[in-house]
């Protein structure tokens, strides 16, 4: 038979993809059952939505950002279609949600999602062109307590992870009365600095100004220090919002940092945007109070209220450090996307929604040595001998499933040195010895290990067996 010469680059996955091995896969499993447990409790149903949709369904993402413009993966089918793998996942749930009629159902529809979500992006640390999110959407509500019960359940998923060590970044970015005003103040003070910009900002300034703000270049980091903040520009609506949020997170308890610089990059979102990020366990500052924004609109130009008055034998409402952690790494995000429906349909729908990084809260998992899956190991270990004794132990292992028993077997080995070879290195506590004998006579030697003694009992009796050792503490 002649050789088949097979290229080395096929025996890799894609650029920018991985395969999820089996021992990281428990981690993946882990936490998505972990967190679909407790957006369940808060009332959150579960959706799913196609790895494709029609490209242009992602415009309201923004033309001019780097997901449109550079991300996607895009292409034109036989029949004609544009498609495009999501890269995202609020739009095809807002879409779903329009598509089905969700708006009759009682509001606001609160879904949950998990999965995988496509960007043609440069690979990095924790960064893949494919990547799993855990994401939530609240749609149908425009109170800034849905901002506040999304963001709560992103951060209790990462607490009952172990993950305890985050800081929310939240911004403002106004709606569309007010947003307007802020970009041309914007504008105004880029222009003045655009020799100074970088290659890629000159050209946010004509198309998304906003953008410039997220720059990560040095040069452009320096310059957007004394840039405009939305928040002094913000109209009175959005300010309430935006102090009721607060007043929400502070009443959970939950550490956050205002970041006027926060933006995000999807054009549809509109007031609240937030960031999470995991700050490793290092030394921090003494701990500070987080600015609190100023909702007084008669005095302009104010960023910040005063230290608001608590009783004292009550904790500050806001104890953040005033910078986080300088490892901070970024593992969630979201916002709320009041004008996204518009987009799609005549109908105007609130909505707010976030999504937590489902590969970075696995690396840092791994790296940071945090047990989060309890190992168990099968205490039994079922050794069969001979083609009857085989046939019947497929039939023994499926009782003990029944009876919610883990036993572990190697049923390809037919040597009984090999499987007790397999047996000592898994250190199971009882042994059981299916042979040829013991199939015809319906019986089956079972052996302490730690003792060496054994004894023959009737297969019909073994599962009530182990359950009277299991209730006398002997299993």
């Amino acid at each position: 038979m002649p050789k088949i010469k097979i290229k080395k680059e096929l025996l890799h996955t894609p650029k920018g993809t991985r395969d999820i091995l089996s021992d990281e896969a428990k981690n993946w499993e882990f936490i998505e059952t972990k967190a679909k447990e407790i957006a369940s409790y808060y009332g959150f149903r579960q959706i799913r939505t196609p790895h494709l949709e029609k490209t242009e369904l992602f415009t309201p993402v923004g033309e001019f950002t780097d997901i449109v413009e550079k991300q996607m993966y895009s292409f034109r089918t036989r029949g004609g279609d544009h498609l495009s793998l999501r890269p995202e996942g609020t739009i095809p749930i807002m879409r779903s949600y329009l598509q089905h009629g969700m708006n009759a159902l009682p509001q606001p529809v609160m879904l949950y999602y998990s999965g995988s979500f496509f960007r043609h992006e440069s690979p990095q640390r924790g960064r893949f062109r494919e990547f799993g999110q855990f994401g939530l959407e609240m749609i149908g509500e425009e109170d800034a307590i849905a901002d506040a019960i999304v963001i709560r359940v992103m951060t209790l998923i990462l607490e009952e992870l172990g993950l305890g060590q985050f800081t929310v970044h939240i911004n403002t970015l106004g709606d569309q009365e007010c947003r307007p005003i802020y970009r041309k103040e914007l504008l105004n003070y880029y222009r003045r600095k655009v020799n100074y910009l970088c290659k890629d900002c000159k050209k946010r300034l004509k198309t998304n100004p906003l953008r410039l703000l997220d720059c990560v270049e040095e040069k452009c980091i320096e310059l957007k220090k004394d840039a405009p903040q939305m928040i002094e520009y913000a109209c009175d609506a959005c300010r309430k919002h935006f102090r009721e949020v607060f007043e929400f997170l502070d009443k959970l308890q939950i550490p956050y940092f205002l970041d006027h610089h926060l933006v995000r990059g999807l054009d549809y979102y509109t007031r609240t945007v937030f960031e999470i990020f995991y700050n490793p366990p290092v030394p921090l500052e003494e701990p500070k109070k987080a600015p609190i924004i100023n909702t007084d609109l008669e005095e302009e130009s104010v960023k910040t209220f005063p230290p608001q008055e608590v009783p004292t034998e009550e904790p500050p409402p806001m104890i953040v450090p005033e910078r986080a952690a300088p490892l901070k790494l970024a593992i969630g995000s979201g916002g709320r996307y009041d004008q996204l429906s518009g987009t799609l349909s005549p109908k105007k729908i609130a909505g707010v929604g976030g999504a937590l990084g489902i590969d970075r809260l696995v690396e840092i998992i791994i790296k940071s040595k945090i047990q989060i899956i309890k190992e168990t190991h099968p205490k039994i270990f079922l050794i069969q001998l001979g083609p009857q004794g085989k046939q019947q132990s497929l039939v023994l292992l499926e009782e003990f499933r029944k009876a919610k028993m883990s036993v572990a077997s190697a049923l390809a080995k037919d040597s009984l040195k090999n499987q007790l070879r397999i047996t000592n290195n898994l250190k199971v506590q009882y042994a059981l010895i299916l042979g040829q004998k013991e199939a015809i006579d319906g019986t089956i030697i079972v052996r302490d290990m730690a003792s060496g003694a054994q004894e023959t009992i009737d297969q019909s009796k073994l599962i009530d067996y182990f359950k009277k050792l299991k209730k006398n503490k002997k299993y």
